[in-house]
C-alpha cells in the first residue's frame, strides 16, 4: 500500500474514532481526542468536561473504552489519559454539542443560539460566530449566521486564535448542521495583547493544577487533570443542559418582539 493511501486510511479511521468518542462519551462533554503513537503502544489523551464519567466506578469506563478502541480500531495497547478542560464555554465542540442537545430537546433554534452566544462571551471570547442551516422553519433549507465581538476570518490570526467545530443534530423537520467559531483572547501573540489583560493572563495562571493517577484493576492507569475553583458544576452533561433549559426560558428572542408588536 502506498504512502498515499496510507495516510487517507489514518484520517478515515480517525474520523470514526471521533464519531464514536462523541457518541461514547457524551454525557462526560467530550471535546477533541490527542492520539499519539509511541514504541510501547498508542497514548489516547481525552479531554472533556466531567473526566469522572469516563474511568467510571472503580475504572470500568477505561476499561471497556480501552477494549473497545484495542479492538475494533486496532490501536495497539491503547493508554489513555483523561484531561479535564478548563472552560468548557470556550470550547468549541463542547457547545456545539450543548446546543444540539437544546434541539433535540425541542428548544427554538433562535433561542439556542442566543443562549449559547451569551454563554461563550460572558466566560471571556473575544469574538464567536454561529451558523446553523437546515429546515429551520418550514420545508425549504435555509440558515442563519450570528456574530459578536471580533473574530478573525484570514490570516495567521485566524489559524490561531479561532476554534471551529461542526455538530449536526436530526430533528423531526430533517437534519440540522451547527458551525461554531470561537476567537480566544488567550491565544492572542503577546506583542498585541493589551497591559490589562496581561495582568489578567497572570493572575489565571497562579491557578494551581492537581494531576492524579488513578490505578484501576490490571494495567491500565489513567490521568486526570484536576483545575481547582469554587464553581460548582453539574454531574454530568445531561443535568448541565437541563439547568440551561431552564435558564434559557428568561432569554427574549426576536420571535417573542415580534409578537409583541403586533
Amino acid at each position: 500500500m502506498s504512502a498515499v493511501k496510507n495516510v487517507i486510511k489514518d484520517n478515515y479511521n480517525m474520523m470514526l474514532l471521533k464519531d464514536y468518542l462523541r457518541n461514547a462519551i457524551k454525557d462526560a462533554g467530550f471535546s477533541h481526542a490527542e492520539i499519539s503513537k509511541t514504541p510501547t503502544g498508542t497514548r489516547v489523551a481525552l479531554h472533556v468536561t466531567r473526566p469522572g464519567i469516563v474511568i467510571g466506578r472503580k475504572g470500568s469506563g477505561i476499561r471497556d473504552l480501552t477494549e473497545k478502541l484495542a479492538t475494533d480500531f486496532g490501536l495497539k495497547n491503547p493508554q489513555i489519559s483523561v484531561n479535564e478542560i478548563e472552560k468548557p464555554d470556550l470550547s468549541s465542540s463542547v457547545m456545539c454539542n450543548r446546543m444540539a442537545s437544546h434541539l433535540e430537546r425541542g428548544t427554538a433554534f433562535r433561542r439556542a443560539t442566543m443562549w449559547t452566544m451569551k454563554q461563550i462571551m460572558e466566560s471571556g471570547a473575544m469574538g464567536v460566530q454561529i451558523t446553523i442551516s437546515g429546515k429551520l422553519r418550514g420545508d425549504r433549507s435555509a440558515f442563519e449566521k450570528h456574530v459578536a465581538g471580533i473574530l478573525p476570518r484570514a490570516g495567521h490570526h485566524a489559524d490561531v486564535i479561532v476554534d471551529e467545530d461542526i455538530a449536526h443534530v436530526e430533528t423531526a423537520m430533517g437534519l440540522i448542521g451547527i458551525r461554531i467559531r470561537i476567537a480566544n483572547k488567550e491565544k492572542v501573540i503577546p506583542e498585541f495583547e493589551l497591559i490589562k489583560e496581561k495582568k489578567k493572563k497572570e493572575t489565571k495562571e497562579k491557578q494551581s493544577k492537581k494531576v492524579e493517577e488513578v490505578k484501576v484493576e490490571g494495567d491500565v492507569k489513567v490521568e486526570v487533570v484536576k483545575v481547582e475553583g469554587d464553581e460548582k458544576k453539574a454531574k454530568s452533561e445531561s443535568e448541565q443542559i437541563a439547568i440551561e433549559e431552564e435558564k434559557m426560558k428568561t432569554l427574549e428572542t426576536l420571535e417573542e418582539d415580534e409578537a409583541t408588536m403586533k
